[in-house]
């Protein structure tokens, strides 16, 4: 799914420009609004980052199997600079993974070697866009900043853990991210279709209460990472 995704940007990416033949320059003062708002649509394929540490828990074994997702949100740009803008884009990212725990595939209760984890993010990035000079009605860009999530899905309250089948994560979660994208000047707005690669901060997983749980006591480090392909209309 993530090489579907990066391959259909850069094919999108690639019609546009080579379709690029007309002389006339749509919204040409429009670089020049100090602020001005849009927003956005998208789908994503998040997965988790593993990192296992030795434990009780022999030969312990853990896979993710990730899904599409989508995502939808706001857009706030302040030109700090005619190739540097600052942007805010707060939005909802719903996406869903399955955690197997290879090592307890042949528990007597079956159950216990799968959690399925569905979850609904508000996703708050602050990002640099670098943008080269324009071009007809194309302008390519760089993205780079920081992300804050809030898993509303988290179940970290949730006083059961995963002895009675709950997986707990962290509500409170803080991303890099890295991009690429190009403006698209319409003759009423700008599209501006991005590529972005999220990675956690932090550790995101909510260890059980017993120590030598089956499910949290081998991981050292559980943290997202995905692939977000959105579609930004701006004015």
């Amino acid at each position: 799914m993530k090489s579907n995704i990066i391959f259909g940007f850069f094919l999108l990416i690639s019609s546009s420009v080579f379709s690029q033949r007309q002389r006339v320059e749509y919204l040409p003062t429009v670089d020049n609004i100090k602020l001005h708002y849009g927003f956005y649509l998208g789908i994503n394929q998040n997965d988790f980052k593993l990192n296992l540490r030795e434990s009780v828990i022999p030969n312990a074994n853990i896979t993710v199997e990730p899904t599409a997702g989508f995502n939808v949100g706001l857009v706030a740009d302040l030109r700090l600079h005619k190739n540097l803008n600052l942007r805010l884009e707060p939005g909802l990212v719903s996406n869903s993974k399955r955690i197997i725990f290879n090592h307890l595939t042949n528990s007597p209760t079956p159950q216990d070697s799968i959690r399925e984890i569905g979850s609904t993010y508000l996703h708050v990035p602050l990002v640099f866009k670098f943008s080269t000079d324009r071009y007809s009605n194309i302008r390519p860009y760089l993205l780079a900043g920081v992300s804050y999530d809030y898993n509303f899905s988290s179940n970290e309250e949730n006083q059961d853990d995963n002895s009675a089948g709950q997986f707990r994560m962290q509500t409170h979660n803080f991303m890099y991210e890295v991009g690429i994208g190009v403006d698209f000047y319409l003759y009423f707005f700008k599209f501006s279709p991005s590529l972005r690669g999220v990675f956690a901060i932090n550790n995101e997983i909510k260890y059980d209460d017993d120590p030598n749980s089956r499910w949290t006591a081998p991981v050292n480090f559980m943290g997202t990472r995905g692939v977000f392909l959105n579609f930004a209309f701006e004015n």
